[in-house]
């Protein structure tokens, strides 16, 4: 009896050349994509401009800013200083120009750079630069790509556009969060620690060491995310500054999932919400009241709940404190929320449960990874 064949390894079909010509296209686009989304600049094109010329196939590609060239690949670079003035009568057309060979007048046997296909590079409507393909002779299949990609390459630096703005946007609101907590919180925590120098001379040095790193948290000027841990620290250092204000009247349980603890949060996301309850939750109240802070592992989330037994609130204000109303959002909830939203998508707004002499919870759901949040 013949025992067991086998049959020899046989390479699997790879599709057809079509096929094969699409992954190709898509494979080098991608690795254009992430200098792109930096922005135009020098260190981007240069970085890009390898992959563009391999979508277009063409014997050199320059990309430039609106008056110089940031990148060159390819042969033909004695050409370069002829580069400006192309650029000046594209952007001058406001599209695609084709470029002859007067031109592109060359002494050089052999020189492949002869033609130029010229398109513009558009972020919301404004010329930002060109993208430059060369060849030994204009043909109407190189413009149609030329446009194609510098339509494609416009789109990628119009979303780092639309990044730059965001974290402007972010900034803008970190610097406004910090200006509502700021004056309430520094006057009456030095007036605390005024309190115990004569008193309790120790116990005002420790909290005026405390209130420096607090503050030097609140204020510092990197990072648009921080740790869950780092947050909770700071929250902490608030909040002993607070019961040396109130004394035994203000009560505060933390229960924190230690797995949770390396998790990035938008910068100042939690602590609004721990000054929301002091001050509005027991702040009106003569008897005082208890704070519970509690931070658990979901699965995919971490959830963080702030509660107080405090006074509560009127529902249709948290709702408008939400939607942005300045004079109501005293803390900075609206502010949090659009930072939650923004960074995680709307189903990650802060959830407010309250009424009148029932207290306030305010729970945040933050996923544990999200693509482009990282400290």
């Amino acid at each position: 009896m013949r025992g067991p064949t086998s049959r020899p390894w046989r390479r699997r079909h790879l599709g057809t050349e079509a096929d094969r010509a699409t992954f190709r296209t898509l494979h080098q686009a991608s690795l254009a994509s992430p200098a792109l989304r930096a922005g135009l600049t020098a260190d981007s094109a240069q970085r890009s401009i390898r992959h563009l010329r391999s979508l277009l196939g063409t014997p050199a590609l320059a990309i430039t800013d609106p008056v110089s060239v940031l990148a060159w690949d390819g042969a033909g670079q004695h050409h370069a200083d002829r580069v400006p003035r192309l650029v000046a009568a594209t952007t001058e057309a406001g599209g695609t120009r084709s470029f002859e060979r007067a031109d592109l007048p060359c002494t050089e046997p052999g020189c492949p750079v002869r033609t130029a296909i010229a398109s513009p590079l558009v972020v919301d409507e404004r010329i930002v630069g060109s993208l430059l393909a060369f060849a030994p002779y204009p043909t109407a299949g190189l413009a149609r790509a030329t446009d194609e990609v510098a339509a494609w390459v416009s789109s990628q630096l119009e979303l780092a556009e639309l990044d730059a703005s965001r974290t402007r946007l972010m900034e803008a609101e970190v610097r406004a969060l910090r200006a509502q907590i700021s004056p309430h919180f520094i006057y009456n925590s030095l007036g605390a620690i005024a309190s115990f120098v004569r008193t309790d001379p120790d116990r005002a040095r420790e909290l005026l060491l405390e209130f420096a790193d607090f503050t030097r948290y609140s204020f510092r000027r990197h990072g648009e995310y921080t740790t869950l841990a780092e947050e909770l620290r700071s929250i902490e250092r608030y909040l002993l500054l607070e019961q040396a204000r109130f004394g035994d009247r203000l009560q505060v349980t933390l229960s924190i999932a230690p797995e949770v603890l390396p998790v990035a949060v938008p910068f100042l996301c939690i602590q609004p919400l721990v000054e929301n309850a002091v001050r509005h939750g027991l702040e009106g109240s003569d008897a005082g009241g208890r704070i519970q802070i509690t931070a658990s592992d979901r699965g995919r989330e971490c959830v963080i709940e702030v509660e107080d037994d405090g006074i509560g609130e009127d529902p249709d204000r948290v709702r408008r404190a939400l939607a942005g109303e300045p004079d109501l959002d005293a803390v900075g909830l609206g502010n949090v929320d659009a930072r939650l939203r923004n960074a995680y998508g709307d189903e990650h707004g802060l959830v407010v449960e309250t009424a009148p002499g029932a207290g306030t919870r305010v729970v945040v759901r933050v996923p544990k990874f999200a693509p482009g949040v990282q400290v």
